[in-house]
C-alpha cells in the first residue's frame, strides 16, 4: 500500500506542513502531531512506520515537486 499523498496534501495547511517537514523544519514527531486525531493522521503514522523519517522526508520532496510545489506559503 502506498501513500495517498492526494490526501496528505489536499489543503494549504497540510502542504505548508509537508513541505516544512520535507525540508527539515520540524520533526518526525511534530510531523505527526500535527496530524494526530484527524483522517490524515493514520497516512501519516503509516508513512513514518513504514520508511522512517529520514526516507519520510525524501518521499515527501519527491511528491511536492512532482506536484510542482517548491516551498508552500
Amino acid at each position: 500500500m502506498s501513500t495517498d499523498w492526494g490526501t496528505l496534501l489536499s489543503c494549504k495547511k497540510s502542504m505548508k506542513t509537508v513541505s516544512d517537514f520535507a525540508h527539515g523544519e520540524m520533526s518526525g514527531r511534530d510531523f505527526y502531531s500535527h496530524f494526530a486525531n484527524t483522517e490524515r493522521g493514520g497516512i501519516v503514522r503509516k508513512l513514518l512506520r513504514s520508511h522512517g523519517v529520514v526516507s519520510s522526508k525524501r518521499l515527501a520532496r519527491k511528491a511536492l515537486s512532482r506536484r510542482g510545489v517548491c516551498n508552500a506559503e
